[in-house]
């Protein structure tokens, strides 16, 4: 099997470029709906993953999802994702602006503008296989074999 991944190829924010996940895909099938940037954020030192999902409507109806995970290793490639909250909200009612900004705001337990709810059942957990890896792509296998194709991202913000 290759090696583990080293931890500081993993940390940072992870722009996706590609899935198969139905469930990611899903958002673009609402109506009035269009997907926007999804970001896969990995905080190494903190054991915590964020992804986060921009959605576009009509005007002043810019939305977003995201969801908070820990994790832990299962093997040496794989960890095991365990969900723990979950928030759907007005990007302008969260003054979102950039995704570190929005990850500081969910690492605390104050309750945000939306729809933000802590997510306690226990079938809330998948794993992520991290299968190719350097400083600027990855791919990975999620639920389902999902494939995932990501690209670090540096700086950005809207």
């Amino acid at each position: 099997p290759p090696p583990p991944p080293p931890p500081e190829l993993l940390e940072g924010n992870w722009l996706l470029l590609f899935t198969t996940s139905q469930d990611l895909l899903g958002f673009d099938r609402l109506p009035g709906v269009r997907l926007g940037s999804i970001y896969q954020c990995i905080r190494t030192a903190e054991s915590r993953i964020y992804n986060i999902a921009e959605l576009y409507s009509l005007p002043l109806l810019e939305g977003l999802v995201a969801v908070r995970a820990t994790f832990s290793p299962e093997t040496e490639q794989r960890v095991k994702v365990t969900f723990d909250r979950f928030l759907i909200g007005s990007q302008r009612l969260l003054r979102y602006r950039t995704v570190d900004e929005l990850i500081q705001q969910l690492s605390q337990p104050t309750k945000l503008p939306g729809i933000d709810n802590a997510i306690t059942r226990t079938n809330q957990k998948g794993t992520l296989e991290t299968t190719y890896l350097d400083d600027e792509l990855r791919l990975g296998r999620g639920n389902n074999d999902n494939l995932f194709i990501l690209r670090k991202v540096k700086n950005f913000g809207l």
